[in-house]
């Protein structure tokens, strides 16, 4: 059990990263500009932004009593820094750029100039250079893996990749651990049952840019779970995605059918997902808890059902009834899975 702190909690990963701690018996603050409703859990509303700001909140109290208990409060034992925008395109260019390298910079030296041993920054996959690329763009391999030389092009990766660098300075200055996650795709529990997962699974096409590879809310929190625990690593970079490919072919057979001339530098499992997280697994000891087949077969075979029972009614009007290839799709991936 630790004091960690967390930024961005009341975001759409960090409230899932937040709940996995607590269950991990972990006691958290959160600093964020947006309230989290939780009872075990207070934030403190921070501009990251403002140096100041951010080490008064990782040097300060970690609730509100009626009276402070005596003495100095708590040291963090770790900073997760999940705060920032979330994409391009939120705000002009320069302002997703000034906020989200500035976060990162200040949240960075306060925790080493406080004496916080455990640094854990939020990346993307992004700075791999195809998401946001002017125009379409191909990885130059597979698997992709964090030792490719990244250059990416839209300002919000390039933020991010500025966020790295700075981590690289503080912990060769410091000797502190700062683990980068580059975060693929977050998917929320819900959102398996939603149109967003039949087309990563079925239109393959749309999803280049994410590398058919995503990484559940829930794993996120493992993930960094797994961080808190793993020490004395210095400066590393790691994928954060789940195991498996989006797809339901094999992934040499679908990569080769979609990239010929990609190159694959390496045998790779049956289904492994193209962004590669074996150095998390393998250095972290990250282990998958929530597979994309898990939760999106089961949605599919129920939509089967109730298309099936509409259709023996014979009085369901056609606009309700399932196109014929987009039921034949969904079956067959009942049937791998």
């Amino acid at each position: 059990m630790g004091h960690i702190v967390v930024t961005g909690g009341s975001g759409k990963a960090g409230q899932f990263v937040i709940s996995e701690l607590l269950s991990a018996g972990h006691i958290i603050l959160n600093l964020d500009l947006m309230p989290l409703d939780h009872p075990k859990v207070h934030t403190l509303k921070t501009d990251l932004a403002d140096s100041g700001q951010v080490f008064n909140a990782l040097s300060g109290q970690w609730t509100l009593h009626e009276p402070f208990p005596e003495g100095l409060p708590p040291r963090p034992d770790a900073v997760i820094h999940l705060a920032g925008y979330a994409r391009n395109m939120l705000v002009p260019d320069n302002e997703t750029f000034r906020s989200n390298t500035q976060g990162t910079y200040n949240i960075i030296e306060a925790a080493c100039k406080l004496g916080i041993r455990k640094i854990i920054i939020a990346s993307s996959v992004t700075v791999y250079g195809v998401a946001f690329a002017q125009g379409d763009t191909n990885f130059p391999s597979f698997p992709i893996h964090e030792d490719l030389d990244v250059n990416p092009t839209d300002t919000y990766a390039i933020a991010k990749l500025c966020g790295e660098r700075i981590a690289r300075g503080f912990a060769a200055r410091f000797g502190v651990d700062i683990y980068i996650l580059r975060i693929g795709r977050v998917i929320e529990p819900e959102e398996y049952n939603k149109e967003i997962f039949y087309s990563y699974v079925h239109e393959p096409a749309m999803w280049k840019v994410h590398g058919w590879s995503y990484i559940d809310s829930r794993d996120l929190g493992g993930m960094c779970e797994a961080a808190l625990r793993a020490d004395g690593l210095g400066f590393q970079v790691f994928n954060a995605t789940n195991d498996h490919i989006t797809n339901l072919s094999p992934t040499k057979d679908f990569l080769k059918s979609q990239f010929p001339d990609i190159p694959i530098t390496r045998e790779m499992e049956e289904f492994e997902a193209p962004f590669s997280n074996a150095k998390i697994k393998k250095l972290l000891g990250f282990q998958e808890k929530h597979p994309w087949r898990k939760y999106f077969s089961n949605w599919e075979k129920k939509q089967i059902e109730i298309e099936e029972k509409e259709r023996a009614k014979a009085i369901t009007p056609p606009d309700f009834i399932m196109d014929q290839a987009k039921l034949a799709r969904m079956q067959a991936s009942v049937r791998i899975a």
